[in-house]
C-alpha cells in the first residue's frame, strides 16, 4: 500500500513492540498515523525515530516517512521518545504523545533548529524526569502552533509568557496541573486568536492583570482555578463577550462581583467562583446572562437575601450558594425555576418554611439546604419523580415525616437528622428501592423499627440513634447485603458535563479532513472542559466520633447507628450475616442476653459498639478472629469471666472498653481472674439516659410519690400498732415543741434588753 495516506491502528488493544508491524517504514507517502491507545511498549522503529550518541548534529536522515503530517503516539508504553526522533520530519504538523515518556535531550546552546513547524503539540503526563522537568526547549523554535498542551506534567517556574509571544496563532493553550509560581505576565500585544486558556491547579499569585479581558478579547473557556490569585475581579472581564466557561474557584479573589461582567459575558452558561473571599450582594441586580446553566458561589462571604438578580437567570439547572452568611426565606419564585436540577443552599441562615413551590421542580435531583433554621413541615412533592439526594439535616422541622418522599422511587439519600421530626417511620418506607443512605438521628420518632426497612436492599448506611425507638431489634436486617455502590457519592452529571456534549475523558481530539484544494488540513474540536468532581458529603458517627465520608470513601463505607433508643430484647444472632459491614452501634439500650457467636463472622467490622446494656454471659473468644476491628466497646454491661485474649486487634484496646462489668476479669483490667463462676444474681448497671441526651422526669416524679407516701404511711402505722412506741413519739415531739418556746423565750428577751439599751 504504498499510496496510502492516512493509517489509523487506535483502540485495537495491540501490544508489544512495534517494529513486528510489517512495511510500515515502506509507507512512504504516509501523512497520518495514529497509534494511540494501544499497548506498544519499547522504543519506535527506525523510520520514526533517530539513533544518536552523543553530539545532536551527527543524527542520520531518516530512512522514510518524510511525508508523515500527523503523529499520534499517546498512551502506550513507547520508553523513551526523544524530541531529537521527529527533528527530520519537516512536514510534521501535529504530534500527540501523551502518557509517554519523552525526553528532550536538545539543547539551546547548540542553535540546533528542528525542522518543523508544529500546529499542535500535546503531551500530557509524559516529560520524563530526565528532562529535569522543565518547557521543552524545541518549543522555543515554534511560532505557528494553535494548540499547546502541556498538562499534569510538574512544570516549574514563571508563567512561560514567551508562548504567547512567539505563537500569535494559538488558539487552545492548556498548563494545567503544573507548579509554575509568580505572577501572570502577559503579553505586550493582542491575542485575538486564543480561545481556551487554563492555566488551573498551579502556584500563580497576585491580581490578574486589569488589561487581561483586552489582551483575550475573544476567549471562550477560561479556567484559573486552584491558584493564589488575590485582589478584585478585572473591570475588563466584561470585555469577554464570547466567554461561555469561567471557573475562579479556590483563589483568594475579594470584592464583589462586578455587574459589568454579568452584562457583557451574556454566552456564558458556566460560572464558578467558589472558595474565594467574595462578599456583598450574591448577585448583581442587572444581569443578561441568559444563558448561564450552572452557577455556583459557595465558601464565600455573601450576605443579606437571594438575591432578585438571579430570578432573571431563565436557564439555572444548577445552583450552589453554600457556605455563605444568607439571611431570610427562601424566595417562592424559585419554584418557578423549572430547568433546575441541583440545588445546594446548606450552612447558611435561611428561615422560614420550605416553600411548597419547589414541588414544581420536576428535573430537581439533589436538593440540600442541610444547616439552616427552616422550620415548619415537610411537604410532600409528589412531582419529585428524578429526586436522588435530600439533604435537610440541621434544621428545625417539625411534625411526621407524614407522606414526605412517598412516590420518589429514585432516592438514594434522606439525610433528615437534628431536628425536631415526630411519630413513626412510615410503612411505604420499603418502596423507596433505591435508597442506600437513611439518617434519622437526633429527632422525636417514637414506635418500633418497621419490618419495611428489611426492603431496602439497596440500603448501606443507616442511622436511627438517638429516639425513642422501642420493641425489638429487626432480625430481617440480615437481608440488607451492604454492597458498595457509587451512586451514594455521585451527585449528578448535569453542570459538570455542560451543554456543549464534550467528551469529559479527553481534551483534544484532532480529524485529518480534506478541503477543497484537496489538501489535508486540521480540523479541532479545540478544548473538551476539565471534569469538575462534585460529590455529596455525609456524616456518619463510628469509631467514637463523627466522621465525614464523600467520594469512594463514601461509596464503600456501611454502618447501623441503632444507639441511645429504647431497644430491648436479645441481640438477633442474624445479624452476624452483615459480613460487608464496617460500623454497628447497638449501645444506650435496654438489650438482654449475650453476644452472638456470629459476630465472628463481622469480617470487615471496624466498630463495634455495645456498651451501656443489660447483656450478660462471657464476651465470646471467637470475636478475636475480627482483624479489622479498631474500636470495641462492651462498657457498663453485666458480662463475667475472662476478657478475650490480647491478640491482633484485640491485644489494643484498654480497660475503657471493658469497664463496668464487676464480674469481668483479666488484661487489660485490674482485676485477676481465679475460679470463673457464672453469676447468681448480677445487679442492673445504671447506664444513665443522660449520656445519650435523655433524662425520664415522669419517671422520676412517680418514683419520689410513691416512696415518699410509703415511707409516711409505714410510721403511722407502726404508731398505731404500737402504743410503747406511740408514747415514746409523743414525748419526742413533746420535747422539741418545749426546747423550741425556751429558745424563742430566751431570743425575745435579748431583743427586747437590746432595744432598752
Amino acid at each position: 500500500m504504498t499510496s496510502l495516506n492516512v493509517l489509523t491502528i487506535s483502540n485495537c488493544g495491540l501490544n508489544g513492540s512495534l517494529p513486528i508491524v510489517q512495511g510500515l517504514c515502506e509507507l512512504m507517502n504516509l501523512r497520518e498515523l495514529d497509534l494511540s491507545h494501544n499497548n506498544f511498549e519499547g522504543i519506535l522503529p527506525s523510520c520514526l525515530a533517530n539513533r544518536f550518541n552523543g553530539s545532536i548534529d551527527h543524527l542520520s536522515p531518516l530512512p522514510s516517512l518524510k511525508s508523515l503530517e500527523y503523529l499520534d503516539l499517546s498512551h502506550n508504553y513507547f520508553n523513551p521518545i526523544t524530541f531529537s526522533s521527529f527533528f527530520n520530519l519537516s512536514k510534521l504538523e501535529v504530534i500527540f504523545s501523551d502518557d509517554n515518556n519523552l525526553v528532550d535531550e536538545t539543547d539551546l546552546s547548540q542553535r540546533w533548529v528542528p525542522g518543523f513547524q508544529l500546529k499542535a503539540f500535546s503531551c500530557s503526563r509524559c516529560l520524563s524526569t530526565k528532562s529535569g522537568r522543565i518547557t521543552p526547549r524545541f518549543l522555543h523554535y515554534q511560532f505557528d502552533l494553535q494548540v499547546l498542551q502541556l498538562p499534569h506534567n510538574n512544570l516549574p517556574g514563571q508563567f512561560p509568557t514567551w508562548l504567547l509571544e512567539n505563537n500569535t496563532r494559538l488558539e487552545v493553550l492548556n498548563l494545567r496541573n503544573n507548579s509554575f509560581t509568580g505572577t501572570l505576565q502577559l503579553p505586550n500585544h493582542y491575542i485575538p486568536n486564543l480561545l481556551t486558556l487554563d492555566i488551573s491547579f498551579n502556584n500563580i499569585q497576585g491580581p490578574i492583570p486589569t488589561t487581561f479581558g483586552l489582551v483575550f478579547p475573544n476567549l471562550e473557556l477560561l479556567n484559573i482555578s486552584k491558584n493564589d490569585f488575590e485582589g478584585v475581579i478585572p473591570f475588563s472581564f466584561g470585555n469577554l463577550a464570547s466567554l461561555t466557561y469561567l471557573d475562579m474557584s479556590s483563589n483568594n479573589f475579594s470584592g464583589t462581583i462586578p455587574e459589568n461582567l454579568t452584562m457583557g459575558c451574556s454566552s456564558l452558561f458556566y460560572l464558578r467562583m467558589s472558595k474565594n473571599h467574595l462578599s456583598g450582594q450574591l448577585f448583581p441586580a442587572n444581569s443578561n446572562l441568559t444563558a448561564l446553566d450552572s452557577l455556583y458561589l459557595d465558601n464565600n462571604h455573601f450576605s443579606g437575601e437571594i438575591s432578585h438578580g438571579i430570578s432573571n437567570l431563565t436557564n439555572l439547572e444548577v445552583i450552589d450558594f453554600s457556605n455563605n452568611n444568607l439571611l431570610g426565606m427562601l424566595p417562592r419564585w424559585m419554584g418557578n425555576k423549572t430547568p433546575l436540577v441541583d440545588i445546594a443552599i446548606a450552612k447558611n441562615q435561611l428561615e422560614g418554611p420550605i416553600p411548597v413551590e419547589l414541588c414544581n421542580l420536576k428535573s430537581l435531583s439533589f436538593f440540600d439546604l442541610s444547616h439552616n433554621n427552616l422550620s415548619g413541615s415537610i411537604s410532600s412533592c409528589s412531582n419529585w419523580s428524578e429526586i436522588r439526594h435530600v439533604h435537610l439535616n440541621k434544621n428545625r422541622l417539625t411534625g411526621p415525616i407524614t407522606s414526605a418522599f412517598k412516590g420518589c422511587s429514585t432516592l438514594v439519600t434522606l439525610n433528615l437528622r437534628d431536628n425536631y421530626l415526630t411519630g413513626n417511620i412510615p410503612d411505604w418506607i420499603g418502596n423507596l428501592s433505591s435508597l442506600s443512605i437513611l439518617l434519622l438521628k437526633a429527632n422525636y420518632l417514637q414506635g418500633k423499627i418497621p419490618f419495611q426497612i428489611c426492603l431496602l436492599e439497596n440500603l448501606s448506611l443507616l442511622d436511627l440513634s438517638n429516639n425513642s425507638f422501642s420493641g425489638q431489634i429487626p432480625h430481617c436486617l440480615s437481608n440488607i447485603t451492604f454492597e458498595p455502590t457509587s451512586r451514594k457519592s455521585k451527585i449528578s452529571d448535569h453542570g459538570i458535563i455542560s451543554s456543549i456534549g464534550f467528551n469529559m475523558s479527553s481534551f483534544l481530539q484532532s480529524t485529518l479532513i480534506m478541503n477543497k484544494d484537496g489538501k489535508l488540513v486540521y480540523d479541532y474540536p479545540y478544548y473538551m472542559l476539565p471534569s469538575v468532581e462534585i460529590l455529596q458529603e455525609v456524616e456518619f458517627s463510628t469509631k467514637n466520633r463523627i466522621l465525614s465520608y464523600k467520594g469512594d470513601v463514601l461509596n464503600y463505607m456501611s454502618g447501623i447507628d441503632l444507639s441511645c433508643n429504647k431497644l430491648e430484647g436479645e441481640i438477633p444472632p442474624e445479624l452476624g450475616d452483615l459480613s460487608r459491614i464496617h460500623a454497628l452501634n447497638l449501645s444506650f439500650n435496654n438489650l438482654t442476653g449475650s453476644i452472638p457467636t456470629s459476630f465472628s463472622k463481622l469480617n470487615q467490622i471496624e466498630s463495634l459498639d455495645l456498651s451501656n446494656n443489660n447483656l450478660d454471659g462471657i464476651i465470646p473468644p471467637q470475636l478475636v478472629e475480627l482483624n479489622s476491628l479498631a474500636v470495641f466497646n462492651v462498657a457498663h454491661n453485666n458480662f463475667w469471666g475472662t476478657t478475650p485474649e490480647r491478640k491482633a486487634q484485640f491485644g489494643t484496646f484498654d480497660e475503657s472498653s471493658y469497664e463496668g462489668n464487676p464480674l469481668l476479669c483479666g488484661p487489660p483490667l485490674h482485676k485477676a481472674c481465679t475460679k470463673i463462676q457464672p453469676p447468681s444474681n448480677i445487679p442492673t448497671d445504671d447506664k444513665g439516659d443522660e449520656a445519650c441526651g435523655f433524662m425520664d422526669l415522669e419517671l422520676f416524679y412517680v418514683s419520689f410519690a410513691v416512696s415518699y407516701m410509703t415511707m409516711l404511711l409505714g410510721i403511722v402505722a407502726i404508731l398505731y400498732i404500737n402504743p410503747h412506741w406511740r408514747w415514746a413519739w409523743f414525748n419526742f415531739v413533746e420535747l422539741c415543741i418545749s426546747t423550741c418556746y425556751y429558745f424563742v423565750g430566751i431570743n425575745t428577751r435579748k431583743r427586747s434588753s437590746f432595744q432598752i439599751v
